[in-house]
């Protein structure tokens, strides 16, 4: 029998990229999400509405998997939002919004399964997290929070869950080019043009990053660096902190001066 894959935000972006690319090496694949995925892609894919935030979600599709499948052997953590903006213009409700989906919608998920995996003395949990989790630049504090919880929650299953062959990967993208941006809030237009800018022109595809994932959970390993630049300025910021600090206090002195501008102009409207 087929081996079994949930993914969450499966309709769209990186997450159908995830699908598509297991439903083709033959595995039965769930999409969750809140936007039906129109045509599937080819395969034995199925869909289930879920809202990562709602645990009557999360346990309704918990019940699908248990009677369909009869268990699970890798759930991928990938819906997900953007944000940006600086740290005093952020409302709380866009930052209950982004942790909620962002890091509770993962929490959820490793809670709803995780005792599937316990049970079965087998699984993989798949987090997606972001480059920004790693770097934590300027101007995206709540994106930012957010990819850095997961990447903490991710490193901790690593070793929790290790006694019961449970695996654990955490990816960690640079800009990809998806649809990401689509929902993106922020109180600050120029931020928001530059992030829509940055995705746009995003030097891998979902596909690409699809494959990595794939590669990752055959392997076990446990972090993902999908860019290769990601994986140099990770490595410059271990290892050379202060040039890299002052790379990114040159670069934000450089938007600080364009924010400014901005305020400039919607003061004076």
């Amino acid at each position: 029998m087929s081996k079994r894959i949930l993914v969450t935000g499966g309709a769209s972006g990186l997450g159908r990229a995830i699908a598509g690319r297991y439903a083709a090496a033959g595995w039965r694949v769930l999409i969750a999400d809140l936007a039906e995925p129109g045509d599937l892609p080819g395969g034995e894919v199925s869909y289930q509405r879920l809202d990562v935030r709602s645990e009557d979600d999360w346990q309704r599709v918990r019940a699908w998997c248990d009677a369909t499948w009869g268990g699970l052997d890798v759930l991928v953590n990938n819906a997900g939002v953007a944000a940006a903006g600086r740290v005093e213009r952020i409302t709380p409700a866009d930052w209950e919004w982004i942790l909620g989906i962002n890091l509770s919608g993962v929490v959820a998920g490793c809670r709803t399964f995780v005792p599937v995996f316990k049970e079965q003395r087998s699984g993989h949990v798949v987090n997606v997290s972001s480059l920004a989790g790693l770097m934590n630049l300027p101007g995206m504090a709540s994106y930012n929070v957010s990819k850095a919880a997961v990447i903490s929650l991710s490193e901790t299953l690593r070793h929790e869950l290790a006694p019961w062959n449970i695996r654990t990967t955490v990816v960690c993208p640079g800009f990809v080019r998806t649809n990401l941006g689509a929902g993106l809030r922020s109180p600050d237009p120029v931020l928001t043009k530059v992030a829509h800018r940055m995705i746009d022109k995003g030097p891998v595809t979902p596909e690409q990053v699809a494959e990595r994932v794939a590669e990752a959970v055959a392997r076990g390993r446990f972090l993902v660096h999908t860019h290769r630049d990601v994986r140099v300025v990770v490595a410059l910021k271990r290892l050379l902190p202060r040039l890299v600090d002052r790379q990114i206090a040159k670069e934000w002195l450089r938007m600080k001066a364009r924010l400014d501008e901005q305020d400039r102009d919607t003061a004076a409207v």
